[in-house]
């Protein structure tokens, strides 16, 4: 309020009372100077306890204080909590890794790494199915797909082991399912 009617003294030369008249402001009110103590060593005191426990809002800054036999009440403390400009310092948050992961490097031939991967749908009738997909990630060929209702893990581990005597050993076999 009292920067509105400096502002409108300053910018259009106008008397504070008009100023006060153009804003609806009561004039002693734009007039009031404080009676109240500076209160340095209360604000330097919140201050030093803010720098040293960063976590600490204002109220736990409260408790603080009246520990040292402050009389002050949280209101009058909350007040120049916020004239210092003091606020609960922020987390860092955790760091993030920097750029892109170097990809796995694999030869381009043929059988050097397969790709194992479960896709799923299910029926009209509502009944869900699930499809093993095992690719060839080099020559993009689906070396097999095996459908059913439920793949265990024995059965995985049987169609591999089928599909080995076939086609031979890769050198690496990569699947993105967790069990």
């Amino acid at each position: 309020m009292r920067q509105a009617v400096a502002h409108l003294k300053a910018t259009f030369g106008v008397s504070e009372r008009r100023a006060c008249s153009i804003i609806k402001a009561d004039r002693k009110s734009v007039r009031y100077r404080s009676c109240r103590q500076p209160d340095t060593a209360l604000r330097e005191r919140l201050r030093a306890l803010a720098v040293e426990r960063r976590r600490f809002g204002y109220r736990r800054l409260f408790v603080l204080l009246r520990r040292e036999g402050e009389p002050s009440g949280k209101n009058r403390i909350y007040r120049l909590y916020r004239e210092e400009g003091l606020t609960v310092r922020k987390r860092r948050s955790r760091r993030r890794a920097i750029g892109t992961r170097a990809p796995i490097l694999i030869e381009a031939r043929p059988n050097a790494r397969w790709s194992l991967d479960f896709v799923h749908d299910q029926f009209a009738t509502g009944r869900r199915f699930r499809i093993l997909n095992v690719v060839d990630d080099v020559t993009r060929e689906c070396l097999a797909a095996i459908p059913d209702t439920s793949i265990s893990g024995r059965r995985v581990a049987r169609e591999l082991t089928a599909l080995i005597a076939r086609r031979g050993r890769p050198a690496m076999i990569v699947s993105d399912n967790v069990l």
